[in-house]
């Protein structure tokens, strides 16, 4: 068993090391991954009859070449949950703690997975988080948690300051083109017929772990990257500046646009703006130029 040990009030404690882990719909770069030592499991990209894991078979690029080839977008499916036994099982046996969030329970069952996987584990040995979210808002939800394990604070603590910050992270995306809302379920053909000819070009926003239609802007693209902009000023009084994410897939001419139109004075508050891309699975349900503004406000 591994220890290390923290003073509390004059009295050192002995607790196990920590081991954060998470999936591939966090979004975070491997440079961010790798610096804050988060362990990734990979959902997956269903073509057919084949399974694809996320990052590690496929890669976004080719996602979209197979869409093209294909013509058809991918189904994805959740890490079942002998896969997590199979994860956690060596560093529960090395005397690690476990914290895992990942993509949010109201969107994948993968949360309720990991949770039945943890039934097999000693009690209070794997901590689950739900972030109610995707992408880089699960990033920004890890790069907290991984601060709070290098605070010291041990895996029970950490869930519990997770779950505090859960309510206040804000994800929203705007999408380029309904085609992939709508090969995936995501709208009705009647939606994405009248969407395309009037140009609507929709932002959607997480509400509650729950993915909703919530703003929407017409004719040119920009317009619906404004709103986002306006959201994101909007709540800058209230905003934790550590860090903010614009996560895009195949949207590089939006970043740049949001970045200079970014106010300098907001810009000069944000510690660490992060600019990453959509994996696979993100990619698969969303489409080419969808990005996002993603942050956590106090």
């Amino acid at each position: 068993m591994i220890h290390y040990y923290i003073e509390r009030n004059g009295v050192y404690i002995s607790m196990n090391k920590v081991v954060i882990v998470s999936d591939s719909t966090c979004d975070l770069t491997k440079e961010l991954i790798e610096q804050n030592d988060i362990k990734i499991l990979p959902l997956y990209v269903v073509f057919k009859d084949k399974s694809y894991k996320d990052g590690v078979d496929l890669t976004t690029d080719k996602l979209y070449e197979m869409v093209d080839e294909l013509k058809m977008t991918p189904k994805t499916s959740a890490i079942s949950p002998i896969e997590f036994i199979e994860f956690f099982a060596p560093y529960i046996e090395q005397g690690y703690d476990i914290v895992y969030t990942g993509i949010g329970s109201k969107i994948s069952s993968t949360l309720q997975n990991a949770a039945t996987a943890a039934l097999e584990f000693e009690e209070n040995r794997i901590f689950l988080v739900d972030s109610l979210s995707l992408s880089s808002g699960i990033g920004l939800l890890l790069l907290k948690m991984c601060k709070f394990r290098d605070e010291g604070m041990s895996a029970k603590q950490i869930k519990e300051e997770a779950d505090k910050i859960v309510p206040n992270i804000h994800a929203q995306f705007a999408v380029a083109s309904l085609e992939f809302l709508h090969k995936g379920g995501r709208c009705s053909g009647t939606k994405r017929f009248f969407g395309t000819m009037l140009r609507v070009r929709p932002v959607i926003r997480l509400k509650d772990g729950i993915l909703d239609l919530d703003d929407k802007a017409y004719g040119r693209y920009e317009k619906a990257l404004d709103i986002m902009i306006r959201d994101i000023i909007s709540n800058q009084d209230k905003l934790d500046y550590e860090n903010v994410m614009i996560t895009h897939s195949f949207g590089d001419d939006e970043a740049k646009y949001i970045k200079e139109h970014l106010p300098e004075e907001l810009k000069s508050k944000i510690v660490h703006l992060y600019e990453t891309h959509a994996g696979c699975v993100i990619s698969s349900h969303c489409g080419k130029r969808t990005i996002g503004i993603l942050y956590i406000t106090k």
